[in-house]
C-alpha cells in the first residue's frame, strides 16, 4: 500500500502536533483505538511481517545481562513463528548512526533458538528505495524466520522528524511517504509495534504505519500501557528529576488528574520549584549559575517562564493538598555542600540536610497514607554517574524499598532511574521498573506517545 505525499503531510502534522493535534485524546483513547497482536490472528503462514523492536540494548555476555529490552520482545517474535510468519526487525541502537546491530541480532537469536541474520546495507539513501538485499533475505526466509535490519538511524530518513516543525512537513513529506510506501512494497504491509522505550520521533515508529494494512501493538507493550502504567495513573506520591525543565508539563498533567498528595523534586526542576515556593512564602531563593542569562542556552538553565508555571504549580497543588518536597541544601561544582547558592554555584547533586528532609517526608507519607498507595519514580538526583554527586541518589534508593516494604506499590520509570535502582538497590525493592523513562513519562505527563498516535491512526 502506498501513501501520498499529501496524505503523509496530514498524517505527520498529527503526530509531530501531539497534544495541540488532538487536545481531548486521553491516554485511553489512544490504547482503546490500537488493535493488539490477537487481531493478527488470521494472518497466514508465510506473511512478512515487519516488527518495529526495541533493539536499543547492549547484550552481555549471557543472557540475563544488558538483554531486558530484547528479552521484553520474545513472546511476540514467537506468536509470529508459531504463525509461520516472516518477521522483519526494524529498531536503532543508541544516537550514534555508526553503531551496529550485529550483537543485538545474536542475542535475538540466541533467546529465540535460532539463527537471526542480519542484513547491513539496506536503504539507498538517495533515492530513498528498499535494497535487494532486503528483498534477497526475505526470499530466502523459511516461515518462521527472522531476520534483523541494520540501525534506522544510519539513515538521515530516520531522524528526519526529530525536530521538525509544521513549516517543514511539506518539504519533507514526499521524502516520507516514498520511503513509507517502499517499506510496504517492498518488505510487507503487516506492521507490529514491539518497542516500548522507542518514544522519538523516529520514521521506522512514527512513519512507516502510515503505509501499512494491519498494525499491532505488540504483547510486551500492551501488557505494560494495560497494566503497569494504569497503576501509575493513580500515583498517590510522585518523584521528578533530572535537568528537563519541560518535565514540569509532565508534573502539571500528572496533578490535573486528582490523585497525587506528596512529590519529591531534584535536578533543574525542583530548582524551579523552589524558587516558586520562595515566591509564594515571599523568601529569597537563589539558583545561581541556573538563573543566570549568561547562561540562556545550557540545559540547565531555567527561564523566567518556567518559574511562573511552577508558581502556579505549587499554588494549585497546595490548594489541592499536595506537600512539594524540595532540596534545603546542594553539593556544587566543588563537592562541597551549601544551604545557599552563590552566583557561579551550580546545584549537581542534594546536599545532607535535604537527604535528611526527604527520610523523614516519606515516613511521613507512609504514616499518612500507607498500604495501598502508589509511587512513581522518575530520575536521579544528581550527576550520579560521577562518585562526586551520587550521595543523593544512593541515599533516595533504600527510601523507595521502605515504601514498598509499608505497602506502597512502587514503579520505576526506567531509563536513569532504572540504573540508579541496579546500582545502588535490587529489583525486589520495587514492584514494577519500566524498560523506558521518557516513555512513561509521556504517557503519564502533557504529550501522547508518539507511535501510539501513529497506531491509532494507521488503526483508522
Amino acid at each position: 500500500m502506498s501513501i501520498s505525499p499529501a496524505d503523509m503531510q496530514s498524517w505527520c502534522e498529527t503526530v509531530v502536533g501531539g497534544r495541540a493535534a488532538a487536545p481531548d485524546l486521553t491516554l485511553q483513547d489512544y490504547l482503546k483505538a490500537v488493535p493488539r497482536m490477537d487481531s493478527l490472528a488470521d494472518v497466514p503462514s508465510g506473511t512478512v511481517v515487519l516488527v518495529r523492536g526495541d533493539t536499543d540494548a547492549k547484550p552481555g555476555d549471557a543472557i540475563g545481562k544488558g538483554d531486558i529490552r530484547l528479552r521484553s520482545m520474545v513472546d511476540t517474535l514467537k506468536y509470529g513463528q508459531e504463525r509461520g510468519w516472516k518477521q522483519v526487525i526494524l529498531g536503532h541502537i543508541g544516537r550514534d548512526p555508526e553503531k551496529s546491530l550485529d550483537k543485538v541480532a545474536e542475542r535475538i537469536g540466541a533467546l529465540l533458538g535460532c539463527e537471526v541474520p542480519l542484513v547491513g546495507d539496506w536503504l539507498d539513501e538517495e533515492t530513498l528505495t528498499i535494497k535487494p538485499a532486503v528483498t534477497q533475505a526475505i526470499a530466502a526466509m523459511e516461515p518462521g524466520g527472522v531476520i534483523v535490519l541494520e540501525n534506522t538511524r544510519k539513515y538521515d530518513i530516520e531522524r528526519v522528524l526529530w525536530k521538525a516543525k509544521k513549516e517543514d512537513l511539506p518539504e519533507l513529506a514526499p521524502k516520507l511517504a516514498k520511503f513509507a510506501s517502499e517499506c510496504a512494497e517492498k518488505i510487507g504491509t503487516v506492521y507490529v509495534h514491539e518497542a516500548f522505550s522507542a518514544g522519538s520521533l523516529d520514521a521506522s515508529s512514527v512513519v512507516v504505519p502510515a503505509a501499512m494494512e494491519k498494525v499491532a501493538l505488540g504483547k510486551y507493550a500492551a501488557g505494560e500501557f494495560d497494566g503497569p502504567m494504569q497503576k501509575c495513573l493513580q500515583a498517590t506520591l510522585a518523584v521528578f528529576s533530572g535537568i528537563k525543565i519541560d518535565k514540569l508539563d509532565d508534573m502539571e498533567a500528572m496533578i490535573a488528574r486528582g490523585s497525587i498528595k506528596q512529590i519529591f523534586a531534584s535536578g533543574s526542576l525542583a530548582m524551579a520549584i523552589r524558587k516558586a515556593i520562595g515566591q509564594l512564602d515571599d523568601v529569597p531563593v537563589s539558583l545561581g549559575a541556573a538563573e543566570d542569562q549568561a547562561n540562556k542556552g545550557e540545559p540547565w538553565f531555567i527561564p523566567d517562564d518556567r518559574i511562573a508555571q511552577a508558581r502556579e504549580i505549587v499554588s494549585d497543588g497546595r490548594d489541592k493538598g499536595i506537600t512539594f518536597t524540595v532540596p534545603c541544601d546542594a553539593i556544587k561544582q566543588d563537592g562541597e555542600p551549601v544551604d545557599e547558592l552563590a552566583p557561579t554555584d551550580q546545584a549537581l547533586d542534594i546536599g545532607p540536610k535535604s537527604i535528611e528532609q526527604f527520610h523523614d517526608a516519606v515516613g511521613a507519607f507512609i504514616e499518612k497514607h500507607g498500604a495501598g498507595a502508589v509511587a512513581f519514580h522518575n530520575g536521579v538526583f544528581g550527576v550520579f554517574e560521577d562518585p562526586r554527586f551520587e550521595t543523593g541518589t544512593k541515599a533516595w534508593i533504600p527510601e523507595l524499598k521502605r515504601m514498598k516494604q509499608a505497602g506502597v506499590e512502587v514503579y520505576v520509570g526506567g531509563g536513569e532511574g532504572g540504573k540508579a535502582l541496579e546500582k545502588y538497590g535490587e529489583p525486589d525493592w520495587v514492584t514494577h521498573t519500566f524498560t523506558a523513562g521518557g516513555t512513561v513519562l509521556n504517557a503519564l505527563g502533557s504529550e501522547p506517545v508518539p507511535y501510539l498516535v501513529a497506531l491509532r491512526l494507521a488503526a483508522k
